[in-house]
């Protein structure tokens, strides 16, 4: 067990990516190092504080490494669950950042580990705030699993819609690549204010930056905000409702694509705007070919720069996308919206179900309610 098979998210270990050991003739690290149901798991370096709670789901035995912490607590006297718990909430997770600011860069040692603190209700108290706890984590773990299991089936139909692998009821007919400079307006990318001598402010125009264009869609917790004046000044850089946008640096290849009614914004140089002009290709069609990963796998294939990845314009330019009629185009557009839509409305379940455990938490392990 190391420190990425710990999650902030969940005091429930990630037990994706195993790691297998071979134990020494003699054992004696086994026994020091080997794990029991019940146990807490506390990362002690580097990402300090980080909580896992050892259950039946995990498959024993199993053992730590020198950066996860073992905190084994009798379970007659207090319900190992609830102190992993309160650990992993809001108020010990600053003390874990706290220990760090002070000058532990490169850890916390066992003697500190030993001399945590945490509040001690009825042992009964514990079980049922511990229980609770425990089925807000099951909401939330049952919905994230069926989010991914729908990105798999959209994955599943991206590849055969949009490479005509399978064809919607109605359409035939042969489908022509044409390059991306062919459909939309002249693609260019954006700059950053600061060259221009203007700074960032609290509020006025959305200023879209590189981490703006997630793996999982826009994300505006990134962005930042610029003047009018500088807006004007970078006038170049302004994107529109509708637009998608795709790196071309860094982490290149992401895209993501402007709702309609995206009011004004700017984004940097990291990032190219494609704006579809073309009556013969619909902007989400060309948006949903592009999130394929063969795309992303091209663009990767064709970077320069070893310590600054980066793809030119004109390679984006050039980048070629097969086209069916307009309303083929159009049904599979919506037919991918859909499954997008359905998807958003999990997310958003998601987002509620982990707001209200984080109440929950907030709320049971500082006495504010009482269970019992």
């Amino acid at each position: 067990m190391r420190i990425t098979n710990l999650d902030r998210a969940s005091i429930y270990p990630d037990l994706t990516d195993r790691q297998r050991v071979a134990l020494p003739g003699s054992e004696r690290e086994g026994l020091r190092t080997g794990l029991r149901v019940g146990d807490i798991l506390i990362s002690i370096t580097a990402d300090i504080g980080i909580i896992g709670y050892v259950d039946e789901r995990v498959p024993l035995p199993a053992y730590i490494n020198q950066h996860v912490a073992c905190l084994r607590l009798p379970s007659d006297q207090v319900c190992p669950k609830f102190v992993a718990y309160y650990l992993a909430s809001a108020e010990p997770q600053k003390r874990f950042v706290e220990m760090t600011d002070v000058g532990a860069k490169t850890g916390i040692s066992l003697t500190t580990v030993s001399k945590l603190t945490f509040p001690c209700p009825p042992l009964n108290e514990q079980r049922v705030i511990a229980a609770a706890l425990s089925d807000a984590d099951g909401v939330v773990a049952g919905l994230e699993r069926v989010i991914a299991k729908k990105r798999l089936i959209k994955q599943g139909a991206m590849q055969d819609l949009l490479t005509a692998r399978r064809r919607l009821p109605g359409f035939s007919g042969e489908w022509k690549p044409r390059p991306l400079s062919s459909v939309s307006a002249f693609i260019t990318k954006g700059a950053t204010p600061t060259t221009y001598g203007f700074g960032w402010e609290a509020h006025g125009i959305l200023f879209l930056r590189s981490e703006c264009v997630s793996p999982r869609g826009l994300d505006l917790s990134q962005s930042m905000f610029i003047s009018e004046k500088a807006h004007r000044a970078t006038k170049r850089s302004e994107v529109a409702g509708g637009d998608i946008l795709i790196t071309i640096t860094g982490n290149v290849g992401r895209v993501v694509r402007l709702p309609n009614d995206f009011g004004q914004a700017n984004i940097n140089q990291h990032i190219a705007r494609i704006r579809i002009t073309s009556g013969g290709a619909d902007p989400d069609f060309v948006f949903h070919q592009l999130s394929r990963p063969e795309y992303l796998k091209h663009f990767n294939s064709i970077i320069t720069g070893q310590a600054y990845p980066q793809i030119s314009l004109q390679q984006v330019r050039e980048a070629e996308v097969y086209f069916p009629e307009d309303q083929e185009q159009l049904a599979i557009a919506q037919f991918l919206n859909d499954m997008d839509a359905e998807i958003q409305t999990l997310e958003s379940r998601l987002a509620k179900a982990r707001a209200v455990k984080e109440g929950m938490m907030q709320n049971l392990l500082t006495a504010r309610i009482r269970l019992v």
